[in-house]
């Protein structure tokens, strides 16, 4: 027998791997939580499972459906934190905040999915439910649970996505800061005084702080409007 053949004996020998979708979710797990790692390509996953790339497609129809399944596995990790009861929805909402930002961050290269695409799965679903829920107990108008919702959800996503990026992109282990402003801000004092004034300040800003201002900044509108819609009643 020649090399080529022993070759060919020798790979058809070795067990072949079983995909399914939750194998494949999982390999996506472990990737996206590699230090530095902003992305997820088909041809890491397949070398990961020890599959060719392509079997991944048997499973999912494309690389946005990948991700989209990844993205509701996150949001099903949410759901699984969330230990705050409805009737205090001021804390639920923090609770749903402060879980997002913490699994992007873990998981930046699915995080930065956030802000290209919904998921419209079952847990991406249910967190919509209960925001809405909660706003609903503010004793928002329908109009405003609806606008308060969409507000809320775009600042979580988009702003734990740009965090998770920026955070994935420091090499340095030491610092966990994500400083909203991450270079000099060089300017004439003359023409621009008030930045010059204010740069220390403005340097100091970080990121993780203003997505819990806004946070909470959205909450305290929904809580001031529910309270004056009582008081009219």
């Amino acid at each position: 027998m020649n090399g080529k053949a022993e070759l060919r004996a020798d790979r058809s020998s070795e067990p072949k791997t079983r995909l399914d979708r939750d194998s494949i979710v999982e390999a996506g797990l472990r990737l996206a939580a590699r230090p530095g790692a902003i992305s997820i390509s088909v041809r890491e996953l397949g070398a990961d499972l020890g599959a060719d790339p392509t079997a991944i497609y048997r499973h999912f129809r494309s690389k946005e459906s990948l991700m989209q399944s990844l993205l509701d596995r996150l949001f099903l990790e949410t759901l699984s934190e969330l230990t705050t009861p409805p009737a205090d929805w001021k804390g639920r909402l923090l609770q749903i905040a402060a879980s997002t930002l913490d699994l992007f961050t873990r998981y930046p290269a699915i995080g930065v999915e956030a802000i290209v695409i919904s998921t419209n799965g079952p847990s991406e679903l249910e967190i919509v439910e209960i925001m809405l829920d909660a706003f609903s107990r503010a004793g928002l108008s329908d109009h405003e649970v609806v606008r308060h919702y969409a507000l809320y959800s775009e600042h979580l996503l988009s702003s734990a996505a740009g965090i998770a990026r920026a955070r994935a992109s420091n090499t340095d282990d030491s610092d966990d800061s994500v400083p909203w402003i991450d270079s000099p801000l060089l300017v004439d004092p003359e023409r621009h005084p008030r930045i010059a004034s204010l740069s220390p300040q403005l340097r100091a800003l970080d990121s993780r702080d203003l997505f819990r201002l806004g946070a909470e900044s959205i909450i305290e509108s929904a809580e001031r409007l529910g309270a004056e819609a009582k008081s009219t009643q």
